[in-house]
């Protein structure tokens, strides 16, 4: 869709959501909220909650099957277990969270995000395997008893089904909970709602809705405004545009880029000083260094 020379906008006071840089000190990446591991402590404390429920489940259900099948087992001993996996996955899940944020499951390529969520999930299994087996086999130990401190490794196919789906779990609760904070921070939806850019076509005049605009971008005389799959293309200079949208939630990450902040989900920085941001749909953009510091102080 090509346009006219106009553009206008209804102004009106958006809020626009506050990005964090992971490489910042206090701040944690992912999703765009401004308050780091304080904003994930909810998720954490939440987790860990569900673990510790389902660890109490599990041991009397152990206990009670193991008294009607006629087999002698103190109740500590299935307390032990469960409560030794949740101790190490507890104090794995924030490790999970970090390379979550750091290659978001919604993030393209999709076969490096594949290929680093598969060897962090082995890693998890392992090391989980590891360090279970050995408190448990310490703790049996302290009582005179015996446990293989390697155990879980001679079974790891069975234990490795288990840990899958209980990395999978946290990856999948993770990237929902952050998403949900991130939409917590969109412009609140009242009369600026109804902001929009005017595109001229000949005769014709469409109003694109500001909130659906994830990023615009230059294309020479024009502008691409991107919603959805097919950007639309709108006859004015990019430095324009950002005059227009002042107020409105946009930022400028690139000479030739504005993006939409409440769309931002990550940042994430190069050793170059530049960096990428990943928005809610799994799309990533380049942003540069110039206009690194104006990002994270918006």
């Amino acid at each position: 869709m090509s346009g006219g020379a106009e553009s206008r906008y209804s102004r009106g006071a958006f809020g626009g959501a506050a990005v964090t840089d992971r490489d910042e000190p206090g701040t944690s990446g992912g999703a765009a909220v401004t308050s780091g591991w304080r904003q994930d402590l909810p998720f954490i404390l939440v987790t860990l909650s569900i673990g510790v429920g389902i660890a109490v489940v599990d041991t009397f259900s152990v206990f009670d099957e193991a008294r009607r099948s006629g087999r002698h087992l103190s109740i500590w001993e299935p307390a032990t277990w469960e409560g030794t996996s949740v101790l190490v996955i507890s104090a794995m899940a924030p490790l999970i969270m970090v390379v979550t944020r750091r290659v978001w499951p919604l993030g393209r390529p999709r076969w490096r995000v594949a290929v680093v969520h598969v060897a962090a999930m082995l890693a998890f299994a392992v090391t989980h395997m590891t360090v279970a087996g050995v408190l448990r086999w310490a703790a049996y130990r302290m009582v005179g008893g015996h446990y293989s401190a390697f155990g879980l490794l001679s079974n790891f196919v069975y234990e490795l089904r288990k840990d899958a789906l209980i990395y999978v779990a946290v990856v999948i609760s993770y990237v929902i909970w952050r998403l949900y904070q991130t939409s917590r921070v969109q412009p609140p939806v009242a009369d600026d709602a109804q902001a929009s850019i005017e595109v001229r076509d000949g005769a014709r005049r469409h109003f694109v809705p500001l909130l659906e605009v994830a990023w615009i971008e230059a294309a020479g005389n024009y502008v691409e405004l991107h919603r959805g799959q097919t950007p639309i293309l709108h006859r004015a200079p990019l430095s324009e545009m950002e005059r227009q949208l002042q107020g409105a939630g946009f930022i400028r990450i690139h000479r030739s880029r504005l993006v939409r902040r409440a769309a931002i989900i990550e940042v994430e920085s190069k050793p170059s000083g530049d960096y990428v941001v990943r928005l809610a749909d799994g799309r990533e953009l380049a942003g540069s260094r110039r206009y690194r510091r104006p990002l994270l102080e918006s």
